[in-house]
């Protein structure tokens, strides 16, 4: 078996080179930890991007997989399998909305969304009604059509041109979303809770602003729920959280349970724009995948992780506000169920390698975010050994900024 320093090594010389990994290399994982190559455990408060809602080796996740491995995994989308069309009723029937497509990702969920719903809007309103009206700060991939409508200058950088016919309008801005909906858009695209934009959930009023606006001008709404769907609200989709239903929802990260799968889905109006030839895709909804995307539906339901996510994202809300009124670094705590975050005034980034070194896996978004998404099984003892991290760090970072503006005083 290869050394760290030697993966290390290997990965630098042949991949290229588009992930600034942290310094550390992960063998094996079991509930809410994972270990490194040395034996070492650690706390995993960010379920490898929100992907790992039921921790790791869960054991019904494990035997599905080995099951249907041994059967078949991959058929194409030119024969039926026995699992996706079970899959696609439950979703469709849990949202209320009508048809499902599945892909790879949440980045081609969002492709085939825009899509969809470009291909609705011609028949709505002809060529012209094709704009598209998406949100300052958003993040919703980094294919072509996907950074067209990411609201972030830095993921958009070097890419032009991008599609276009897309206009940002400013997170939770009624005034902007009225300015910018009108009989020329198609849709608008918005994320229920921004992820990589810093966990910053959207305001009931904009939500149902936007519902009411794409209502009025014939245009589908799009929930982006990649990474605040599928539970991590404590509810299976985010919508149900704000009390608003969209036209289309994309989803991805945890619904396979570590396995690549994303889908959007739609009403039956939107989904009459599509017909055979228009869209597909190779891999996606294969067996593997979709059994054990309903499995992990089933696991959700009969272990009650949704409640778990409600009852110990509290706790965990609690004790992340306790630091705000703790710490004068801490700027902001926000975020629902198992997607937190605390928006600190002092750069984040070596708060990570700091809690790497006591056994705490988190991470860091718009520089100055520490955003945490853990397994849906995390209990209120691992948050302890969380917030026990954060405290120390917290400390030692408030004390350094504290001889630092001194210094800088007496040096002025």
């Amino acid at each position: 078996m290869s050394t760290y320093s030697e993966i290390v090594e290997r990965e630098k010389q042949y991949l290229l080179p588009t992930y600034a990994r942290y310094p550390l290399g992960l063998e094996r994982g079991k509930g809410v930890y994972l270990y490194d190559f040395e034996g070492k455990k650690y706390l995993d408060l960010l379920s490898g991007l929100g992907v790992n809602a039921l921790g790791h080796a869960h054991p019904r996740i494990v035997k599905v997989i080995r099951e249907q491995a041994a059967k078949v995994i991959h058929l194409s989308n030119l024969y039926y399998n026995e699992y996706q069309g079970s899959l696609a009723e439950k979703l469709c029937t849990a949202s209320g909305l009508a048809r499902a497509f599945f892909a790879n990702s949440g980045t081609e969920a969002i492709e085939g969304a825009l899509k969809l719903v470009r291909a609705a809007g011609h028949d709505r309103g002809g060529e012209r009604k094709s704009k598209v009206v998406a949100i300052d700060g958003s993040f919703h991939g980094r294919t072509l059509g996907a950074l067209s409508i990411t609201g972030q200058p830095k993921y958009r950088k070097n890419f032009d041109p991008l599609p276009g016919g897309v206009q940002f309008i400013g997170y939770n801005s009624i005034e902007d979303l009225h300015a910018a909906v009108d009989d020329e858009t198609c849709a608008i695209v918005i994320e229920p809770i921004q992820g990589e934009g810093g966990v910053r959930p959207a305001s009931v009023e904009f939500l149902r602003a936007a519902r009411e606006a794409a209502t009025r001008h014939n245009a589908a709404l799009i929930f982006d729920e990649i990474q605040c769907g599928m539970g991590r609200t404590g509810r299976l989709f985010a919508f149900e959280h704000f009390g608003v239903k969209p036209d289309v929802v994309c989803l991805a990260k945890p619904i396979a349970a570590g396995l690549p799968l994303g889908a959007f889905l739609v009403t039956e109006e939107l989904a009459a724009a599509i017909s055979p030839g228009k869209h597909g895709t190779t891999f996606g909804g294969g067996p593997l995948a979709c059994r054990v995307a309903l499995e992990y539906l089933a696991i959700l339901e009969d272990e009650k992780r949704l409640e778990q996510v409600q009852r110990v994202g509290a706790y965990f809300t609690q004790h992340l506000q306790q630091l705000v009124e703790k710490f004068e670094i801490v700027v902001e705590a926000r975020g629902v169920g198992m997607m937190q975050a605390i928006e600190l005034n002092v750069p984040a980034k070596g708060f990570v390698e700091g809690a790497i070194a006591d056994g705490v896996l988190i991470n860091v978004t718009q520089e100055k975010v520490l955003r945490f998404l853990p397994p849906f099984l995390l209990e209120e003892k691992h948050v302890d050994k969380g917030i026990k991290t954060l405290k120390k760090l917290l400390k030692t970072a408030q004390k350094e900024a504290k001889a630092e503006r001194k210094a800088t005083a007496v040096a002025g």
